[in-house]
């Protein structure tokens, strides 16, 4: 790790052994270093790009982007890029067989259900709808479209799909039908806590 190496390394030294699922602490510890190391690579990129156009978002748009962005680089580096740092290190998968992935709707969730521990149970549903959440709030402020719900929806669905698609031929993860259901929950979640906001919002502003 390159930014939160010293911290881990003392979590390691105190509780890798007192915590259970430590490997998971270990997850979150490696998405949010990578995570900040290809942020600040956006942020060069960006504040380039605003050095060279015209047009330029409103502040609070912009800052929108950047939060998004941040969102999205997180969410890739915890389901998808586990085991690679950077980009040469990626090993393509692509003979494995097409039986490794999950289509049977709910079957691993109610394993994990009625297993001894229900930390992984409430990790794959309950996480999954947290992780696209933010997906279903901010993409509608960030684009104007003419059918904001549909549109958003698919647009979460298709990326739950990728990420699952990439984690088979990367072998990251275990592709299954219940993650996209889950993910897609998350965005509709999301998108109602904005159609919530624009309400409040909305109402103020006749008043």
């Amino acid at each position: 790790m390159i930014f939160l190496g010293p911290i881990y390394n003392w979590l390691v030294a105190h509780y890798a052994t007192r915590i259970n699922h430590f490997a998971l602490v270990k997850l979150i510890f490696l998405a949010v270093d990578k995570t900040i190391l290809y942020f600040l690579v956006f942020a060069f990129v960006r504040l380039l790009w605003l050095l060279l156009v015209r047009h330029r978002r409103p502040l609070k748009s912009e800052f929108l982007v950047w939060l998004f962005a941040g969102y999205a680089l997180l969410v890739f580096m915890g389901t998808v890029f586990r085991s690679s740092y950077f980009p040469w290190e990626i090993i393509w998968h692509t003979d494995r067989p097409l039986s490794d992935i999950n289509l049977v709707f709910m079957k691993e969730t109610w394993k994990l259900f009625y297993a001894p521990s229900r930390l992984d149970f409430f990790y794959n549903s309950l996480g999954n709808i947290l992780c696209f959440l933010p997906f279903g709030l901010l993409w509608p402020q960030l684009f104007n479209q003419r059918h904001p719900a549909r549109t958003t929806i698919l647009l979460g669905t298709g990326l739950s799909l990728l990420i699952e698609t990439l984690q088979f031929y990367l072998a990251t993860g275990v592709s299954d039908i219940d993650d996209v259901f889950f993910n897609s929950c998350g965005t509709i979640l999301g998108y109602l806590l904005f159609r919530f906001y624009q309400q409040i919002k909305n109402f103020r502003q006749e008043r």
